[in-house]
């Protein structure tokens, strides 16, 4: 069965671009039609994954991210202005898994859609729970759980902690985490790995293991064990 991508573009001849082109490599592909009901829309559609312009008609990409983010995780790549780290912080710290800058070169967008779908739906197949301390995080079901608390997370943020607690304490290079996540994908953008680690942190702030996740300068980040941080 074709997998499924959703094109959320205002730009007609861009969109029709891109639904060509991907097309032709045997994607089923849609765009959206009335930018009032992006979210209804995307939810209508179920693809497996979105494209998403920033600049949009009504409201723009950062509003539609944060309604899709209540109720999806579908991987979504923004497309940005070229040199705009403003908006891909802000993307990145919204949910959003990827960007791309315009103007898009159509082979670096087919690229980045295929090691999306292909991280995001392979690794959910791990049904291996990982514990640390008071903490289990349980792959199958993207979430992080205590005995009284529940965190759903993206299948990236899934990935870095599992990382983080198969280390057993010890770190992880940054190095390490960049190639088991995104694959040695060649277009991924170094920040991407702190703009995410920086959400990751923010979102388990509640559930008490943000102040256990460590920078170590130079080299990475490792998991502290209960009770060895202030």
């Amino acid at each position: 069965m074709a997998q499924k991508i959703f094109i959320v573009e205002d730009d007609a001849v861009i969109a029709k671009t891109i639904s060509d082109y991907l097309n032709r490599w045997a994607f089923a592909v849609s765009t959206v039609t009335k930018f009032d009901q992006v979210d209804a829309e995307i939810s209508a559609a179920a693809p497996d994954l979105v494209i998403m312009d920033i600049s949009l008609p009504y409201f723009n990409g950062f509003h539609w991210l944060s309604e899709l983010r209540k109720h999806s995780k579908v991987p979504v790549i923004f497309l940005t202005s070229s040199g705009d780290d403003m908006n891909l912080v802000m993307a990145m710290n919204l949910g959003a898994d990827d960007f791309l800058a315009k103007p898009i070169e159509l082979p670096v967008l087919l690229a980045k859609i295929q090691g999306m779908l292909r991280r995001t739906y392979q690794y959910q197949q791990i049904d291996t729970n990982l514990s640390h301390g008071a903490f289990t995080l349980v792959p199958t079901d993207n979430q992080l759980k205590t005995a009284k608390q529940v965190v759903a997370l993206t299948p990236t943020e899934t990935k870095l902690l599992s990382l983080l607690f198969s280390a057993d304490g010890e770190v992880v290079s940054r190095e390490a985490m960049i190639e088991k996540l995104w694959e040695g994908d060649d277009f991924i953008d170094r920040n991407a790995l702190a703009v995410n680690m920086n959400r990751l942190r923010k979102k388990v702030t509640s559930i008490g293991l943000a102040q256990l996740i460590e920078t170590v300068k130079g080299k990475g980040y490792r998991l502290a064990s209960e009770g060895t941080k202030p």
